[in-house]
């Protein structure tokens, strides 16, 4: 019941992001004086509209996207007179422009001429363009800082969450025994089940030096194998010194997201692992952290294309596990969000996976319609600033002004490019369904 619950949640959330997106764009669009006949949330059949003065607002089946129909998208022809265009083409994608540009236009009614999206000058063009992703910018913005510094972050405390039963190796660097309860090859028993430790001790100092912080104290140990030392931790009220004798342990090094290399380092260990505590994280934090995302969401955009190829010959044609890390949809991030709902989490938990999951969301949505290529907000915006960059040289250069950018012409690319995204949605949606990625 719960995972049901998440996944309406995160639709509905989802939903929300694609509602302020198309906000993006059809409040500078009104502003402008653009007409704007249709906003809707989703894609297909529509489920509920309703007309507020010229504007048709409505939600549709699938919310996979949303967009607004402003009128002129298209200019005329180059020589065409004003609210037609050219009949006679010749080769199919010539007549598919075409019809989209008589298409265009004939949504231009009496009275409207100066109201099409065309005649608006070039930075106006650009704003109703980045008006939609720059929302879901500051939609991630507001969720990473009610994350930071509302629910605030997992930080390790001093009281002991579990004890370990044996020391970690390269190949078992959990250090878990095995099935019979023995230690590994390789693999020595922990030096603090050995000492007593029991989970729920809350480590007070070390050989009498006080410690507060947990990798304070875990640095110092990893300083020092060999040492027999005294550890006095506090149990049910009461201080209670314990002697141990710091073990070695290899272990393989991580890289900064959190994945396994080929090199090793051994260290001092005794087998603690710490409880947690939230704390709420200064507004500074929030610009820092949203940047280390953006970095890491740009990667996997680059890599957005390899991902998609390994998903399909490894995962769906190969019959491999999908990994972590493979493309998801929308599908995919819902059932997420009811997992993340169903887990045996603490409440603040389940929050915090909620907002950083849409915050990233909203983060890689940003980013991906910022790429210059059409039918994609970017695509949008690189034809005005190409029209603008040409108006500006012919004028400087004392020339008459060139017009429009003929954007109609870039059609059967925006098609083309329309048809890959929609077979990758369909790809990566299939992926999700039969072979969904795991949290747990």
């Amino acid at each position: 019941m719960l995972e049901v619950i998440g996944i309406v949640i995160f639709v509905l959330l989802i939903g929300l992001s694609i509602a302020l997106h198309e906000i993006g764009h059809l409040v500078p669009a009104k502003r402008f004086g653009v007409k704007v006949t249709e906003y809707m949330i989703g894609f297909g059949p529509t489920l509920m509209s309703r007309v507020r003065g010229e504007t048709k607002y409505g939600v549709k089946a699938f919310p996979v996207g949303g967009y607004i129909r402003m009128i002129g998208m298209l200019p005329p022809s180059p020589g065409d007179p004003e609210g037609t265009a050219r009949s006679m083409t010749t080769g199919r994608f010539a007549t598919m422009v075409a019809q989209a540009r008589q298409q265009s236009l004939d949504e231009v009614g009496p009275g409207d001429e100066n109201r099409v999206f065309y005649r608006l000058p070039v930075h106006k063009r650009i704003i109703i363009m980045l008006g939609g992703p720059f929302m879901n910018l500051a939609f991630a913005f507001v969720l990473f800082a009610i994350l930071l510094m509302g629910v605030g972050l997992p930080t390790p405390s001093m009281e002991v969450s579990s004890v370990g039963r044996c020391t970690p190796t390269p190949a078992q660097p959990s250090g878990a025994p095995l099935p019979s309860g023995k230690c590994p090859t390789g693999s020595l028993p922990a030096p603090a089940a050995a000492a007593g430790f029991e989970p729920g001790d809350v480590i007070l100092a070390i050989d009498q030096v006080e410690y507060s912080d947990w990798y304070a104290a875990t640095d110092w140990i990893r300083e020092h194998p060999g040492e027999t030392v005294t550890v006095t931790v506090e149990r049910s009220g009461q201080p209670v010194d314990l002697t141990v004798t710091i073990g070695e342990a290899t272990r393989p090094v991580y890289d900064e997201s959190g994945a396994a290399t080929d090199e090793v380092m051994t260290a001092g260990y005794i087998g603690l692992a710490p409880g947690s505590t939230w704390e709420p994280q200064p507004w500074t934090t929030v610009p820092a952290y949203m940047w280390d995302i953006t970095v890491r969401s740009v990667e996997a955009l680059i890599s957005l294309p390899v991902r998609l190829f390994e998903l399909v010959t490894e995962t769906l044609l190969g019959g491999g596990e999908r990994q972590v890390d493979s493309p998801v949809s929308v599908v995919g991030v819902s059932r997420i969000g009811g997992e993340v709902a169903a887990m045996d989490q603490p409440f603040r938990a389940k929050v915090a996976t909620f907002l950083g999951l849409l915050a990233s969301l909203n983060l890689f949505l940003f980013l991906f319609n910022l790429l210059p290529i059409l039918p994609l907000d970017g695509g949008h915006v690189a034809g005005a600033a190409y029209e603008g960059i040409r108006r500006w040289l012919a004028r400087i250069t004392g020339r008459p002004d060139p017009g429009p950018v003929d954007v109609a012409r870039l059609l059967p690319v925006a098609y083309v490019v329309a048809g890959v995204l929609l077979a990758m949605g369909v790809i990566v949606i299939w992926a999700d369904l039969i072979k969904p990625i795991s949290l747990g």
